[in-house]
């Protein structure tokens, strides 16, 4: 199984700076996802690490050699498209075969690999059918069949599924995970989804503007993410902004918002000054609602309800002249007063961003 490492990498096309400073080790048998919005960097990267354009700085490195100079053709590696790019001309089992076929196999390899790669991906029975008779889904069942015919060790997905229905989406994310894991592959799998990075990532490196923002494991990342860019970007939060009026010990801060709305929150690894501005984040279904008076709480109103399945969504404006969205199982109407407690262990308090919070937070 292959390493991947990329060391002060660079791109630049003209005056455009792609990416910039990617200092990034991927290990083996890791499943990576690369996670950002559109015009990120994201293909760019992919494009770098396959060779289809030539960095301006820096080393990539697979298997620990430099692939400085090496063509795309040498690099070994396996891919799978956003655009399914079969061969329409072709069966499935004839472009799940096309790669072994062209460097030669024998004939008997040919029907051994046919038959293991189709098992694998549960079209066997679809063998002799041609791409436009197929499904979305059994169409990039195909590509990723014809991949792994290749028996190269390093897949690059870019963008494999965005292209289908939700729920073909979420059935073949998990069987493309599956196949990578049971064949002790490394995988690099791009998308702007974050529900897909969560659900099929080992780790995920997040990217904004060309650079990385933050790397960890899906639940580090939700849970307890160390930029306001990544509590945004992966999941929903809420964003309040805030002044620290009191330092009580070394985790714990009382923060105060506008009209005299005020909280003690669990400061985590950061420490506060008296004064300092800050951002108070937490996820929809990290706070509680109630319609009874409560200590440490914000009071608010209810603007908005909608039942979105095993729990209702309310939209709340609150007096600290914010609108905020909160998750719970309680059917509320939206009569009068709610109180509004954070779950203090859940809820993240960053400083206060220098240019501000909307352009942190914008993901372009």
């Amino acid at each position: 199984m292959p390493t991947v490492s990329m060391t002060n990498l660079s791109k630049r096309f003209g005056y455009v700076i792609a990416l910039t400073g990617i200092d990034l080790e991927i290990e083996e048998g890791e499943y990576i996802a690369i996670l950002g919005p559109s015009g990120c960097g994201k293909t760019t990267l992919i494009n770098c690490i396959t060779g289809i354009v030539d960095i301006t700085e820096g080393e990539i490195k697979i298997d620990g050699k430099s692939v400085e100079g090496i063509p795309i053709e040498k690099r070994s590696f396996a891919m799978v498209f956003q655009n399914i790019a079969l061969f329409p001309q072709m069966t499935v089992a004839e472009n799940v075969t096309y790669a072994p076929f062209v460097n030669d196999i024998p004939h008997k390899d040919l029907k051994k690999i046919e038959l293991e790669m189709l098992t694998l991906v549960d079209l066997l029975e679809q063998k002799e059918l041609y791409p436009r008779e197929l499904s979305g889904g059994a169409q990039q069942k195909t590509a990723v069949a014809r991949a792994l015919a290749t028996r190269e060790k390093l897949l690059i997905l870019d963008e494999p599924i965005s292209a289908l229905d939700y729920k073909v989406r979420v059935t073949l994310r998990y069987a493309i995970r599956k196949l990578v894991k049971e064949l002790g592959l490394t995988a690099i799998h791009i998308t702007h989804d974050q529900e897909e990075a969560m659900s099929v990532a080992d780790r995920i490196v997040i990217l904004r503007a060309g650079e990385i923002v933050e790397v960890g494991t899906p639940e580090q990342l939700y849970s307890s993410p160390k930029t306001l860019f990544t509590m945004n970007f992966v999941g929903e939060s809420n964003f309040l902004e805030g002044v620290v009026t009191e330092v009580v010990s070394r985790n714990e801060v009382h923060v105060s918002f506008r009209n005299n709305q005020s909280l003690g929150l669990n400061n985590g690894d950061l420490h506060f000054e008296e004064g300092e501005s800050v951002v108070v984040a937490f996820r929809p279904e990290n706070a509680f609602i109630s319609i009874k008076s409560a200590t440490n709480a914000l009071i608010g109103e209810i603007t908005n309800k909608q039942f979105i399945g095993g729990y209702f969504r309310y939209t709340i404006f609150l007096r600290t002249e914010d609108e905020i969205i909160l998750d719970s199982q309680l059917d509320l109407e939206s009569h009068g007063n709610v109180f509004i407690q954070l779950n203090p262990q859940e809820a993240r308090v960053f400083r206060a961003p220098t240019y501000g919070l909307k352009k942190v937070l914008t993901l372009e």
